[in-house]
């Protein structure tokens, strides 16, 4: 049985997901700008290409920077709160998982 998670006290899981949304909004600012730069940049050394090339480097720079700092984010807040300790994660031996193979 797993033991109690300090995200199950409301005060700190409001505390700690207050957290991760500043930092999921500090994330989205960083995004906007870095994809900016990024189509600005395409723009002054290509030109004027098609527009879906344009919106398809957007895209895909912001999809991948706000996942990969979601998950992140979500990985600090589990670490950061003690919920990670909660966990129980001892694996069963081996002879509890097949048995004595000495015995016949």
């Amino acid at each position: 049985m797993a033991n109690k998670s300090p995200l199950d006290d409301p005060e700190t899981a409001a505390h700690a997901w207050a957290r991760y949304r500043q930092i999921m909004r500090l994330l989205l600012t960083v995004t906007v700008a870095t994809v900016a730069i990024a189509v600005g940049l395409l723009f002054a050394f290509n030109g004027a290409i098609s527009v879906h090339f344009y919106i398809a480097v957007a895209l895909g720079i912001a999809f991948t920077m706000l996942l990969g700092g979601g998950l992140m984010g979500l990985v600090f807040l589990s670490n950061g709160t003690g919920h990670d300790e909660s966990v129980d994660n001892r694996l069963p031996s081996a002879d509890e998982l097949f048995g004595d193979k000495d015995r016949d």
